[in-house]
């Protein structure tokens, strides 16, 4: 049973952008709204009404007002949001011109670097002219090999700002990661530094960017960011020019704002690519800004005096929405390496230094943080930290748990749910509600987010399928090279017609709070059961000889058997007594279904670069099945050690 760790205070409350928003609405319908779960009902019964709403309510700059705000809620996929609308993201984002810091960069091994708004307007005026300069237009893409630093931020806002369409990676993917990505969508100008820092490690990339870039060919220029090294040797980077070479030394410049339509492409975010070449979703201007706006200013409550933190690196969605956040005016920390070098408090230390109010990451942080005994509470002066944000994959009980012992007792901790496909939330958290153990907070404001039962019917107080049955402003606009809408469709429409399946196994509760169960195409389904993943991992946390795992459906017999694949904390063995407590305390505390057939000792789980378990990978290997894009893992090798394993041939 989930336990309430935290409510917050009425003076948060009435002091909250929700509570602002919610009188708003109020006063403007002539409402009278309490509580959230009137909101939200209103919010998705009134779709037109809402999103038009939260357009005032954010201040969205426009040079033309939209003619209507949506075509026809009945269509999805194809429905048009704002018609008529003209404006330009990076203006909207780039509204604060003054001395208010607007980014902070901390590095492996380099100095604390700040940023006004001022000084990133300046900074992305000279980089714009420069990129007009070079021939880049409307349509045309830029794309980012960079780490997470002020100058990827520059890069994509001056990019932005012309209307072209912008698409990173992180420096750490292989060669054949960043092909399947950029190969697909021919980028004119690509950005990179030299290298990148990890656990104290000076990593080269420019060796990486001259192989990919024979095979680039739509590549006309690569702008260099010396990081690691002062003056790197770029002679052997064709079209390379160093970044305060290629950015106009012209001082003053205004920024010549090109005003699209709302639906103009803004970004191109990528699937995991883990069981084929991924997925281009191109993401459309308005509805990332607008979604991403309401997400940041309503559901995080963020401030213009706020300090916000993701870790993230350019290859996951995260860094694109706290990118948003200078929409707010807010202060942006950007981090860039491990975050347990040198030590693992560094995060901590650097929230403590920076005075972070909210503080984001990823539920294996989390979980690491507990394994390693890090208590950030007791350690290091949490004082300003308000919020804390979780994602990437589902929050185990006892991780919230953790966060309100040993992080801190007065916070709101908001685990939070969605994907690179909307590059945003179906569910995470409200300002004005409690928190339980367990749970995200709330569905997100004008998201029609249900649960489906094996039979499409919407539940409550049940496991199912998340499934959102009303268009969203930052749903993909299309794939790209996908002019039939054939992989648009058959990636989120296959199952059920006009409505969104997601690929979640969730449980929406009657307060309103979602429990995520893990990806529905990693459900196991012994004796046609379907389970989720999340709940024996839960289990399999608590005990301390165990490091890590991950389960998946082996075929045997003409059903599903549960496969526990373990990582044994230093010291430990997997013996049959500690087999017998595992499946003991998954027994006890999920439901026998749940019982692992096997359990098995591997030396390491594998993981994408975006930190996430490839169940679906290892169970592919399992069954002697190819993985065709090992690029997009972190350690891809790991895959060798479940294959043709004795043990999953016998009864």
């Amino acid at each position: 049973m989930s336990r309430l760790l935290w409510k917050p205070s009425e003076e948060r409350i009435q002091n909250s952008n929700m509570h602002r928003f919610m009188n708003f609405i109020g006063f403007k319908y002539e409402k009278a709204f309490t509580e959230y779960v009137d909101l939200y009902q209103w919010s998705i019964e009134n779709l037109s009404d809402f999103w038009a709403s939260f357009w005032e309510f954010a201040e969205i700059k426009t040079s033309t007002f939209y003619d209507r705000v949506i075509d026809d809620e009945t269509q999805m996929p194809g429905a048009k949001w704002f018609p008529g609308a003209r404006l330009n993201f990076a203006e909207n984002i780039l509204r604060y011109r003054d001395d208010h810091v607007a980014l902070i960069f901390i590095g492996e091994d380099k100095e604390n670097i700040k940023v006004t708004y001022a000084e990133l307007y300046s900074e992305v005026a000279r980089v714009a002219g420069s990129l007009r300069d070079a021939g880049v237009k409307a349509g045309d893409r830029v794309a980012g090999f960079m780490p997470n630093m002020p100058q990827t931020i520059i890069a994509m806002l001056a990019a932005t700002s012309i209307g072209a369409t912008w698409s990173s990676c992180s420096p750490d993917f292989g060669i054949k990661g960043v092909l399947d990505r950029f190969g697909q969508i021919k980028p004119k100008v690509l950005f990179t530094t030299n290298g990148y820092w990890f656990k104290g490690k000076d990593l080269d990339s420019l060796t990486r960017i001259s192989d990919i870039l024979k095979q680039l060919p739509s590549i006309e220029k690569v702008v260099v960011v010396p990081y690691t090294q002062p003056n790197p040797d770029i002679s052997h980077v064709p079209n390379g020019v160093f970044y305060e070479d290629f950015k106009s030394s012209e001082t003053g410049l205004e920024i010549e704002f090109e005003q699209l339509p709302f639906d103009h492409p803004l970004y191109i975010m990528y699937s995991s690519g883990t069981t084929g070449l991924p997925k281009c979703m191109v993401q459309s201007a308005g509805g990332i800004l607008l979604n991403q706006l309401k997400e940041l200013l309503l559901h995080t409550d963020l401030k213009r005096d706020d300090t916000i933190f993701y870790f993230t690196t350019c290859g996951w969605m995260m860094w694109n929405w706290l990118t948003c956040s200078l929409g707010v005016g807010a202060t942006l920390v950007l981090y860039d390496g491990n975050p347990f070098h040198p030590s693992p408090g560094a995060l901590w230390q650097m929230t403590q230094d920076e005075k972070i109010t909210v503080f984001g990451t990823s539920a294996g942080y989390i979980a690491a943080l507990q394994n390693a005994g890090v208590k950030p509470g007791t350690e290091y002066d949490l004082s300003s930290l308000r919020t804390l944000l979780s994602t990437g994959s589902p929050l185990s009980e006892e991780d919230f748990e953790f966060v309100y012992r040993d992080i801190k007792e007065e916070l709101q901790l908001s685990s939070i749910s969605g994907g690179s496909d909307i590059n945003g939330c179906f569910a995470l958290g409200n300002p004005m509600g409690p928190v339980y153990s367990g749970e995200l907070q709330c569905r997100g404001l004008g998201m029609k987010v249900e649960a489906f039962d094996d039979d499409g019917n919407p539940v409550i107080n049940q496991q199912g399928e998340l499934v959102c049955t009303a268009p969203s402003p930052s749903m993909p606009i299309y794939f790209w090279d996908d002019p039939k809408n054939e992989k648009y469709h058959s990636a989120y429409f296959d199952v059920y017609p006009n409505i969104w399946r997601h690929g979640d196994y969730i449980e929406i509760n009657d307060r309103g709070g979602v429990v995520i169960y893990g990806r529905s195409d990693a459900t196991l389904n012994p004796g046609g059961v379907r389970i989720g993943t999340a709940e024996i991992y839960r289990q399999v946390e608590l005990v301390e000889e165990i490091q890590d795992s991950i389960v998946v459906g082996q075929y045997w017999d003409n059903d599903v058997r549960v496969i526990l694949f373990v990582q044994m904390t230093k010291g430990y063995e997997l013996t049959e007594a500690l087999m017998k407590k595992i499946k003991t305390a998954i027994r006890t505390n999920a439901s026998p279904r749940h019982v692992p057939a096997k359990i098995l000792a591997v030396k390491e789980i594998p993981y994408t670069l975006n930190m996430k378990k490839v169940e679906l990978a290892v169970k592919k290997v399992i069954h002697n099945q190819p993985v065709t894009n090992k690029d997009a893992l972190k350690n891809p090798e790991v895959l060798d050690l479940f294959m043709d394993l004795p043990e999953l041939q016998e009864d």
